[in-house]
């Protein structure tokens, strides 16, 4: 059944991007990559609502999409996401490094990656992505460690878990 829940999510959510949503949710998909010795991380959220999330606290305007697009927004999704994420693995705590960003229709694609990684045993999240500006904001994480797959939807009543493989 949770099983169904979360495939059901995985699939609504790049369907929901092309109405207005009225529906808070992120994907965050975490992949171990043995031969890069490294955790790759894709967060995908509606791009108005981060947009919303990232003018209230830090003040700006930064009109995704637009000409008049703020030309240093990276600065602001890094801060954002290094405020709202953490991760530990083998229950060491680990930063990640901002790669970038794309857009994609409603959504905005977020790469992460934290290096140096020879195995992966456990990964604990602590996703808070929008939960401050939007209290029934879910994040769903989907994890592959090796042929081991995890899934698990976070909320502001939980917005933390261990991953074990």
């Amino acid at each position: 059944m949770k099983l169904k829940i979360h495939l059901l999510l995985f699939i609504a959510l790049p369907l929901l991007s092309f109405t207005a949503h009225k529906y808070y949710l992120s994907l965050t998909q975490i992949n171990y990559k043995s031969e890069a010795k490294a955790v790759q991380i894709i967060i995908n959220v509606f791009m108005d609502d981060i947009e919303l999330a990232l003018n209230k606290d830090f003040d700006i305007d930064l009109q995704l999409t637009t000409k008049r697009e703020l030309k240093n927004n990276d600065v602001y999704f890094e801060k954002y996401l290094k405020n709202k994420l953490a991760f530990k693995v083998d229950g060491k705590e680990k930063n990640f490094n901002y790669l970038g960003k794309e857009y994609d229709g409603d959504l905005v694609f977020f790469y992460l990656e934290i290096e140096n990684i020879n195995k992966v045993n456990s990964i604990d999240v602590s996703n808070k992505i929008l939960i401050e500006h939007f209290p029934k904001q879910q994040n769903l994480i989907k994890s592959k460690v090796g042929k081991k797959n995890k899934s698990v939807l976070l909320t502001k009543e939980e917005s933390s878990t261990l991953l074990e493989y």
